[in-house]
């Protein structure tokens, strides 16, 4: 080996930790819980560190020590993989979460001192409502207590303590047999702004209507009884129906909060905001005979509500005749419905949304993490074809490592019908260039493409071609992007797309990189979720996933070393300009040559960096440099040479990691660098297969229910799957068509990319629906057991007060069979569902897609899908070439 001289820094052994070591140390006094009066930041930090601990099931030594590696700059991928030791194999889903929450916890502790330094300079800090503060474990329970001492416009209860009536309303409170008319005729002061006892008792109600509404333990306990009780209620505007006929599933809504899935709630607010709908956040007030307190009974007869049974328990209001009862009451009343439930309300709002926009962050995670990770074609030469009528369908021929080599345009569909020119100019140019595999876009005139591809092969069988569909999601961002100009000089821009579908196919992973996550469009309702929060958490998939797999140094792209682990935008670069000038990387070592490629981006990076063919064997392996040593250990205890120990399944295995362990490596470094020499840069994604289409299957009316048909699944959503059959007209499997058994999360059964096997069970030609089902043995015509039927009745789930609720509806989609991934977006989605918000291709020149739609013209796969199922108004839907 050459490098193992010079390798990198060793990792830090673990710390040893005992049951008592957290409370037992020497230095220190014992952790407490964070916010604790007289905390030093180290003792925050560690009550932090314990709180994720608890949280994750895991010891507090290793949170502390992945904390420490994350301040330090050590990325998630490089901790997971080569500090195993350090954090106690915390895998990186662990590190993930412990990152967001410690992002959370430290903002909370920020929120924290800023309140109290607010309080304290407005001279209303006492020890009680410091502990308060510091015991509020959440950022909704602090802003609770902090609310009546937020800075504020004066309110109508500061006019009236500055009129000096708080001591009218603190008398009246807490005597209840005091008449309220006489009692306030004294406090009647025209100087003042007081003309009359009735002003005098208007601006008590104020007061006390203001202390009820920044009661923060109240207020906590009537958000958690509204949450528990109600739901979203939403309506069709007058006029609204034929504009908003999309959200139709939703002109009569109601169900409760706690079964409301994120879909609906994100279909809901968009139906507001495109203002067709009317949404209220009905609190389902049951009578006060359900309360528990004194004043129920009372308050239940005079028609009151339990919420406002728990407002008079918790300041014992009790109407038992007494002359100031019954305003008392009407305060409660007033306090709940003018104060308290506007403020819920809107407390409500944002926890349905975040709750709505974590979900959807999650689905669009998985599904990208999902088509990232598919299967590769591999180094072959590719040939990639996007269709297209009228404008013809553009060609380009990459060679195994991605070059251009050839592109050009032909025209065999309408108007033209150049078919056999076509083929001749396909058969001429993969027969030039040792053409293997065919890729094609998945767009519009794509399954007559396919056609065109298949009569190829048919007819030029020793070509010995192999032809896939595969998605365009994303191309018109990259075709128009300035690296694809960059990285495509001269070229136009909708041959740029034909390259990019065939990379796709010879490496999904690399080429995707290259477009901005929330382009790639396998998301539901991503324009309506947080901008930071959706880039934050795609950002961090992609990374997950170009470390998992490694990155070729000498072939990579820009864009590509710019996700691995340690390695900037600018870094990329210099990478790149680098090898340019100086060839190819032959050995790690060499990236040491790098400009700005320090001691620290090389620790970080260098084990995700492989070299193939190079000085160094070990060098194309996962194994980092700083292990190196163990591998000279390994290779001397067995001995010859190192190529002829690599992939030696039979001596690797006889040998004990233990016998490796030193004061440096553990057992699970030991243990994977083992792994890793057995196979040496293993991919972890699958082996690349594709779907074969049923002949003669290739339009909505030649499917008949009760086929059995294999198709490619496109995407994944809440509610069910959407499956390419080939008839451009994704079908949906719902959710309670996917098992025969119950099914929570429809990605534990199917997943972007994956080849099933599905049943039609209903073709619904006119509305361009197709209803599919994964369990073979369902009877067509019949509804799907488990649950709502694929055809799509309306949900179960009751409204408050017991009315049905509107839900998700099968439908099919438009476009060709993505092998990975989800279809090319366009239009609007259906009744909320999902909607596109990227344009649909220009038929009036090159075919360069129209990316002038809102948010920068991005692709929503599964706002194309259910678009193309039919659920949204035809007029919208995108014009062939």
């Amino acid at each position: 080996m050459t490098e193992a001289s010079e390798a990198a820094p060793n990792p830090a052994q673990p710390p040893t930790e005992t049951p008592t070591e957290t409370s037992a140390q020497p230095s220190a006094q014992p952790a407490r819980t964070p916010g604790q009066p007289g905390q030093s930041p180290a003792q925050l930090a560690t009550a932090l560190n314990q709180r994720i601990a608890e949280e994750l099931g895991v010891r507090e030594g290793q949170v502390r020590a992945a904390v420490e590696l994350l301040d330090g700059g050590a990325t998630v991928p490089f901790i997971a993989r080569y500090r195993k030791e350090v954090t106690g194999t915390l895998d990186d889903a662990q590190l993930r979460t412990l990152e967001e929450r410690l992002r959370y916890l430290r903002e909370l502790e920020e929120r924290r001192a800023a309140v109290l330094d607010s309080i304290r300079e407005q001279g209303k800090l006492d020890p009680e409502l410091e502990a308060r503060i510091l015991a509020a474990e959440s950022k909704a329970r602090l802003e609770d207590i902090y609310l009546p001492y937020r800075p504020k416009r004066r309110t109508k209860a500061q006019i009236a303590r500055e009129a000096g009536l708080e001591p009218l309303a603190d008398a009246l409170l807490a005597d209840p047999s005091l008449d309220p008319r006489e009692t306030a005729a004294g406090y009647v002061d025209a100087d003042r702004g007081v003309a009359d006892a009735g002003a005098a008792l208007d601006g008590a109600r104020s007061i006390l209507v203001e202390r009820f509404a920044e009661d923060a333990d109240l207020i906590g306990e009537l958000r958690e009884l509204v949450w528990s009780r109600g739901g979203l209620v939403t309506k069709v505007r007058a006029g609204k129906e034929e504009a908003g006929a999309k959200f139709a599933d939703y002109f009569d809504f109601a169900e409760r909060f706690t079964s409301l899935p994120s879909h609906r709630v994100l279909a809901a607010f968009r139906g507001e905001k495109e203002e067709v709908l009317d949404l209220t956040l009905e609190p389902d007030e049951p009578t006060a005979s359900t309360g528990d307190g004194p004043g129920a009974p009372e308050l239940a007869a005079a028609g009151r509500t339990a919420f406002e049974a728990r407002i008079a328990d918790r300041y014992s209001i009790v109407d038992q005749g007494r002359p100031g009862d019954s305003w008392l009451a009407d305060t409660v009343r007033w306090a709940w419905r003018t104060r308290i439930l506007v403020h819920i309300g809107i407390d409500l709002r944002m926890r349905l949304r975040q709750a709505a926009e974590d979900e959807a962050v999650r689905v669009f995670a998985a599904n990208l993490r999902d088509l990232l990770l598919a299967a590769p074609a591999g180094t072959r030469p590719t040939m990639g074809l996007d269709p297209g009528l009228r404008t013809g369908v553009k060609v380009a021929v990459v060679d195994g490592t991605g070059k251009v080599v050839a592109t050009d345009t032909i025209y065999p569909h309408v108007p033209a019908r150049r078919w056999d020119e076509s083929l001749a100019t396909l058969a001429r140019l993969a027969r030039e260039h040792h053409v293997e595999l065919i890729a094609i876009g998945n767009g519009t005139a794509s399954r007559e493409t396919d056609k065109l591809a298949e009569d190829l092969i048919r007819r030029q069988p020793e070509l010995t071609l192999t032809k896939a569909v595969v998605s365009e999601a994303g191309a018109s961002v990259y075709s128009a992007s300035a690296y694809a100009s960059a990285e495509l000089p001269g070229m136009d821009v909708s041959l740029r797309g034909a390259v990019s579908i065939a990379r796709r196919l010879q490496d999904p992973l690399a080429e995707l990189v290259k477009i901005d996550p929330k382009s790639i469009g396998v998301g539901q309702y991503q324009h309506d979720v947080s901008e930071t929060k959706l880039s934050r958490s795609l950002d961090a998939v992609v990374e997950d996933c170009v470390n998992a797999v490694g990155v070729d140094v000498n072939t990579a792209s820009a864009p590509l070393l710019t996700r691995v682990s340690g390695i900037t935008e600018a870094l990329a670069a210099n990478v790149v300009a680098h090898r340019d000038a100086q060839g190819p990387f032959r050995s790690r070592r060499a990236l040491k040559d790098v400009p700005r490629l320090g001691p620290k981006a090389f620790e970080q990076c260098a084990g995700f960096l492989r070299i193939p063919q190079g000085d160094d064997p070990i060098d194309s392996s996962s194994v980092h440099p700083e292990s190196y040593p163990v591998v000279r250990r390994i290779l001397a205890s067995v001995g010859g040479d190192l190529r002829g120990l690599i992939g030696n399944t039979s001596t690797l295995r006889g040998l004990k990691p233990s016998d490796f362990v030193d004061e440096t490596f553990g057992l699970p470094t030991v243990t994977d660098i083992l792994a890793e020499l057995e196979k040496p840069g293993r991919d972890p994604r699958p082996a690349f297969r594709t779907a074969t289409f049923a002949e003669g299957v290739e339009e909505l009316t030649d499917l008949v229910p009760g086929m059995v048909l294999e198709g490619v699944v496109t995407n994944v959503a809440a509610f069910g799957a959407f499956v390419d059959v080939g008839v451009h007209q994704d079908g949906l499997v719902h959710v309670s068509a996917m098992s025969k058994n119950y099914v929570k999360d429809p990605r534990e059964v199917a997943k972007p990319g994956d080849i099933v096997k599905v049943k039609v069970l209903e073709v619904d030609v006119a509305r361009k629906r197709v209803s599919l089902t994964l369990r073979l043995d369902d009877e067509v015509g019949g509804e799907a057991s488990g649950g709502t039927r694929p055809g799509g009745s309306r949900s179960g789930a009751s409204k408050p007060g017991g009315s049905r609720s509107g839900g998700s509806r099968s439908g099919g989609s438009r476009s060709g069979t993505p092998r990975s991934g989800a279809p090319r977006s366009g239009g609007s989605k259906p009744g909320g569902e999902a909607r596109s918000d990227r344009g649909r291709r220009d038929d009036r020149g090159s075919g360069r897609r129209d990316d002038s739609g809102q948010r920068g013209g991005t692709d929503t796969a599964l706002a194309d899908a259910l678009r193309r199922a039919g659920l949204v108004d035809n007029d919208q839907r995108g014009k062939k070439r």
